[in-house]
């Protein structure tokens, strides 16, 4: 599964990072690096939870489940 992250420069210094197919999903580090290690453990909590039914339908909304 390859997934898009938008990486920003944080105002006080560091990046963070948001997954637009990822509702919620954003994260930070101080360097490149470490933003990237910080990005895949939260896309794959991001997953997870999605997985052990935490993701919840809201009124008007619908949720489809996709194997990937």
């Amino acid at each position: 599964m390859n997934l898009t992250a938008i990486i920003h420069e944080a105002e006080e210094g560091g990046f963070w990072a948001e997954v637009p197919a990822l509702p919620g999903c954003v994260t930070q580090g101080e360097t490149r690096e470490e933003l990237e290690s910080n990005l895949r453990e939260a896309i794959e909590a991001w997953l997870t939870a999605g997985e052990e039914g935490l993701i919840t339908e809201t009124p008007g909304q619908q949720l489809l489940e996709v194997a990937v």
